[in-house]
């Protein structure tokens, strides 16, 4: 850490440029404004890959074969059931739990029941990895259930894992386009290099706690809007607009209240986020599905205003947020499908950290009283 001129130590506030540790898991290229897995870019993995391969790929660093592919798909099928007193457990929510609190809930307990709870080596994790992968969408869809009084959907090991989460959730698969949209948010959303609930599931795993802790502390972290919640504002924010007709006067009245406008801007990228392009592509695809033009239209004008009277791109949240509405996804699911992606990218970190681990802990620059004595009872005004 550098001094200051006064002797006082740099604090920069949230950690803005300071580089805490390496990894190989995924980097913006400069060069190319692309993020990239494991040195492919983000946005060709999405036309060639399916989000198990791009699994595969974040857990073994490299892309799998046809034999590699078919075991990791049959290994995370065959992990989605959870158990009846899970399924209980998650019946006894309150209705009205926000679905992110509910499988933060649902993960931890996952952690209590799961049989190599203890064991923190690199094997083990792996292994409780994949039941993570592999059990988190019938969590989302057991809570979203029974918070409308429905029955349980069972998970179906026939279908892939985009597949998997709209019959769990919604009681059916919808065309292959849809799917294929999903399939590409998956992939897009699955990491994201240092991202603050990456970090959070980082720091727990380097005090050697197990990952279903690590995952448990990523979970809160993604539930904040100015990180994984930021989805679900954009399509309420859209909604509120209405129409694309109002959507310029909308935001001006933003500019003239200095108001935050959600699913703009980003701290790693300065000249638009690369996820951007591939998920409106799919966004727009989706509208043209559905035969509903609205949100795509209204979320056109905003960008192109925004970028003329601020000079700020969108992020990956506002394209996804209507797609998501489009497919049929209820808002509040939003940000728990993103955990259902980002578990991956997740498990990748807590990999990478348990094979080099040094204890995560800063230092803070104090900026309080010094040092005084208690004074008495009757001293104390």
């Amino acid at each position: 850490m550098s001094q200051t001129t006064t002797d006082q130590p740099e604090v920069r506030k949230g950690l803005v440029g300071v580089y805490a540790d390496t990894s190989a898991v995924s980097k913006v290229m400069p060069e190319t404004n692309s993020l990239t897995y494991r040195g492919y870019a983000v946005q060709e993995l999405c036309e060639e890959c399916s989000f198990e391969e791009v699994a595969y790929l974040l857990w073994h660093g490299e892309l799998p074969n046809q034999a590699q592919l078919a075991a990791f798909k049959e290994a995370e099928a065959k992990e989605r059931p959870i158990s009846e007193t899970l399924h209980k457990v998650i019946a006894a929510f309150p209705r009205d739990a926000h679905p992110m609190d509910a499988i933060r809930t649902a993960v931890s307990f996952l952690g209590m029941e799961d049989p190599e709870a203890g064991d923190v080596s690199d094997a083990a994790q792996r292994r409780k990895a994949m039941r993570l992968f592999a059990k988190i969408p019938t969590c989302i869809a057991a809570a979203h259930r029974a918070s409308k009084g429905q029955e349980v959907v069972a998970p179906d090991p026939r279908h892939s894992f985009a597949e998997n989460l709209f019959h769990l959730v919604q009681g059916k698969v919808p065309a292959p386009e849809v799917v294929k949209s999903f399939d590409v948010s998956l992939i897009l959303y699955a990491e994201h290099t240092f991202n603050a609930s990456t970090f959070t599931a980082r720091t727990v795993s380097s005090t050697g706690a197990d990952i279903h802790g690590a995952i448990t502390a990523a979970i809160a972290a993604l539930k904040g809007p100015l990180h994984g919640g930021a989805n679900e504002a954009v399509m309420h924010m859209l909604k509120e607009i209405g129409e694309p007709s109002k959507a310029a006067e909308w935001l001006k009245g933003k500019f003239d209240h200095h108001a935050l406008v959600m699913g703009f801007g980003h701290r790693v990228y300065k000249h638009g986020d690369s996820r951007v392009p591939t998920m409106t592509k799919y966004a727009e695809k989706m509208a043209e599905v559905v035969g509903d033009r609205r949100w795509m239209e209204t979320s056109r004008i905003l960008a192109a205003e925004m970028l003329k009277a601020k000079n700020i791109h969108p992020n990956l949240d506002f394209p996804t947020g209507p797609a998501y509405y489009l497919m049929g996804w209820e808002i509040p699911l939003f940000t728990p499908i993103f955990v259902a992606s980002r578990i991956t990218g997740w498990a990748a970190h807590v990999f990478e950290q348990g094979a080099d681990n040094r204890l995560i802990r800063p230092l803070s620059a104090y900026t309080g009283l010094e040092q005084r004595p208690v004074p008495p009872m009757s001293q104390r005004g």
